[in-house]
């Protein structure tokens, strides 16, 4: 299958970026991708190779060794390695650094960027994001992880949970309580592999996104320099809120491909597949459901064009973030659903591409921020 049809911001340039990041997911990811979803793994050297490539760092400055670009062209680096790559998992894990590192480009210092931001895009090291903990999700005011000022350090205890990339991570950007209850009192720390009281509790598993490893994190009087302190102290919350907007755009992104492959397995699939005599898409009933998704697929696709062009533009508004989000994972697990549909039995088949993007699809009502959440965001935003 060709690369998605083109956003409405997109122009030249990312025309040039949609064909390298095919050909790069096509070689590196594609002829790998349903083992690496079996092994729940992908190997460690992928990283280096899209870091050589320059891939890793769309969308970061060149000054801390990015290959420069907007959001937009990183919507355009995601959607090529899930469609040409076939993986969604894999995609997933070689992005974490996706919502690990903008904190770190827009608030950090400039020794910070230089020494956490440059190994990351050129995939020498592996960024994870830590704000999840168990009994704690989409109400991040109520983190718990405490990080007490000691000196020139935090001593931080704590744990946290579904934390992508987590097993492997070499830098994780972290929520912490540095004061008090609620917003005021949170805090990001850049907490390094290898610090004494750091450790990988267990490797989650997972009901979809097998090839990107995702585990639970604890810290037991885990002592951080004060130099990894992102930013004003007390002020992580605002971080993670505006880290929010571009997170659930670029789920909505994801999903979108998701959607768009799904829709295109099941055109493959209902010209080949023969029933009665004739392939299932002389059916007026395959027809249908295939127009349905295919106009699924494209409503989604427009509202995320457009708000991605919004926020390109300036409006970084999170209730526009919030109804992309929604729209598009509700498409994508609509679409996701008729495609095991269109292919029966098969469709239930772990061999079969739509098996994986169905149990891929389940997450993203609850990444980032759940259906509900989004709803209330939108509510009071919009002055419901």
């Amino acid at each position: 299958m060709a690369g998605m049809e083109p956003y409405l911001f997109e122009g030249d340039e990312h025309a040039e970026l949609r064909k390298q990041a095919r050909r790069f997911a096509k070689e590196h990811i594609a002829p790998q991708a349903a083992a690496w979803e079996e092994a729940e793994e992908f190997p460690r050297e992928l990283y280096g190779e899209a870091g050589a490539t320059g891939l890793l760092g769309v969308g970061y400055p060149e000054a801390w060794g990015g290959t420069g670009g907007d959001f937009g062209h990183l919507l355009v680096v995601a959607e090529e390695f899930v469609v040409a790559g076939q993986s969604v998992g894999t995609t997933i894990g070689l992005g974490s650094h996706g919502i690990a590192l903008p904190p770190i480009v827009r608030f950090g210092t400039d020794a910070q960027r230089e020494r956490f931001v440059r190994p990351v895009v050129a995939g020498e090291k592996i960024a994870a994001l830590a704000i999840t903990e168990p009994g704690c999700g989409s109400d991040v005011a109520s983190l718990r992880t405490q990080a007490r000022r000691d000196g020139d350090h935090f001593v931080v205890n704590g744990a946290k949970t579904f934390i992508t990339s987590g097993t492997r991570a070499d830098i994780v950007t972290c929520a912490v309580r540095t004061g008090g209850p609620q917003h005021a009192g949170i805090s990001l720390l850049v907490i390094e592999r290898g610090t004494p009281g750091f450790s990988v509790s267990r490797k989650l598993k997972k009901t979809g996104w097998w090839a990107s490893d995702t585990a639970e994190l604890s810290f037991d009087e885990c002592r951080v320099p004060v130099e990894n302190l992102i930013g004003d102290e007390g002020g992580g919350f605002a971080m993670i809120m505006g880290n929010f907007v571009t997170e659930r755009l670029a789920i909505a992104g994801q999903c979108v491909a998701i959607a768009g492959l799904a829709h295109a397995e099941s055109i493959r699939y209902a010209r080949e597949r023969e029933a009665f005599g004739r392939p299932i898409v002389g059916f007026q009933v395959t027809r249908h459901k295939l127009a349905d998704m295919a106009t699924r697929v494209a409503a989604a696709r427009a509202l995320v064009g457009e708000c991605v062009t919004r926020y390109l533009g300036g409006d970084a508004r999170p209730s526009l973030a919030a109804m992309a989000k929604n729209a598009a994972t509700d498409a994508c697990s609509e679409v996701c659903d008729h495609a095991v549909q269109i292919h029966g039995g098969m469709g239930y088949m772990r061999e079969t591409l739509v098996e994986r993007l169905y149990r891929d699809a389940r997450l993203y009502p609850i990444g980032g921020g759940t259906r509900e959440i989004m709803n209330e965001l939108i509510s009071k935003m919009e002055g419901y």
